[in-house]
């Protein structure tokens, strides 16, 4: 049984999975229940990893040497990925290299709608010209909270908050459907075991060589990751 008394706990992912190959050649020690904030430093991929949060540092996750498989996932990076935009033509990510971005999944009918548009707007106008960009994918499975087409939802977005960061087309970000991009996001930065999508306007920041660097909830407002985004900007 996996120990959840207290932050320091940690538990190898056989147990975790009930694994029947405790041998297995990768083996990971998680954190029964505390996750990081702020920037997490990744080192030593080639030969096994840990992620230490400066901001948390309780935190910490370990492995032992990358199996062929996982080193290669590991080496995947957001500009791998084509997407379409919010007019259904396909966008290579890999336009986006050696930019900062903050990848977003967008409502239009949200509590949290009217105070990030208004903030992502701000922050993307004040650094776009830095190296700075945006991806809003909208997402309906939220509480049915962007029913709207495609045009329905750029209307609202560049009409009402003056969005010009770059506008997806609508996805899944959890589920069977799942977008891959959300897949590789939540792969790179799931939390506890790889965990879903929660809601609304959650948040993923990556770095100029296209690595997820951190997740944040829906709650942390774009204006609390300015200064995580100024780090790497200036990195």
């Amino acid at each position: 049984m996996v120990s959840m008394t207290t932050p320091s706990s940690y538990a190898p992912f056989s147990t975790v999975f009930n694994t029947s190959r405790p041998n297995s050649s990768s083996t990971f020690l998680v954190p029964s229940f505390k996750f990081s904030t702020g920037i997490s430093n990744f080192a030593n991929l080639s030969n096994g990893f840990s992620l230490k949060s400066p901001i948390n540092p309780g935190f910490l996750f370990k492995s032992r040497p990358f199996t062929v498989q996982a080193r290669a996932a590991a080496e995947k990076t957001v500009h791998d990925f084509t997407v379409k935009d919010i007019d259904g033509k396909d966008v290579a990510l890999n336009k986006f290299k050696g930019k900062v971005m903050l990848i977003v999944n967008v409502a239009s009918r949200c509590g949290l709608t009217s105070s990030n548009y208004s903030e992502l707007s701000h922050l993307y106008e004040k650094y776009k010209s830095q190296g700075f960009e945006i991806l809003a994918f909208p997402c309906n499975q939220f509480g049915f909270q962007e029913p709207g087409s495609n045009s329905e939802i750029k209307q609202f977005a560049c009409t009402r908050f003056k969005a010009e960061f770059p506008i997806f087309d609508k996805v899944d970000v959890n589920g069977p459907s799942t977008a891959p991009i959300y897949e590789f996001l939540k792969s790179n930065a799931g939390g506890f075991l790889g965990g879903l999508i929660k809601w609304n306007f959650e948040k993923f920041l990556i770095d100029k060589k296209g690595k997820v660097v951190e997740r944040y909830p829906p709650t942390t407002s774009p204006f609390q990751i300015e200064k995580d985004i100024q780090k790497l900007l200036a990195a």
